[in-house]
């Protein structure tokens, strides 16, 4: 059986619309379209669960990193309920990319995401 790959591109575009979303109201409805209610995101810098401290995580990042945004790199890769991708933080104004990583997300029957393994792959000097 085969199954639709445009089910984990929408996911992930859903995610990186979050990632992505200019202020805390967008970033409030991005992250509830994207995750279910008790969703998660782990990283070696973080572990959250529910909307609300997924919604803050996002929010210190693109605080810590203003005027950047995240960016798919490749292909989303998936099979059954689970996707993985590859990301960078990309800066708006030189196109520098300092931050980049990986992620491993398990979605729920919708489409939405029940949790997230993030990894990092490269980080800035310093962070």
């Amino acid at each position: 059986m085969s199954v639709p790959t445009d089910r984990y591109d929408s996911a992930v575009a859903r995610y990186f619309e979050a990632w992505n979303a200019p202020d805390a109201e967008a970033r409030a409805k991005a992250v509830a379209a994207a995750w279910t209610t008790d969703g998660s995101y782990t990283d070696p810098l973080a572990d959250v669960r529910g909307h609300d401290a997924i919604a803050a995580l996002i929010a210190g990042a693109r605080e810590q990193f203003p005027g950047f945004a995240f960016r798919l790199t490749g292909a989303v890769d998936g099979h059954h309920d689970t996707a993985r991708f590859s990301w960078e933080l990309v800066a708006e104004g030189d196109g520098s990319a300092p931050v980049a990583g990986s992620d491993v997300v398990t979605l729920d029957g919708e489409g939405r995401i029940r949790a997230v393994l993030g990894f990092l792959d490269r980080v800035p000097d310093g962070a």
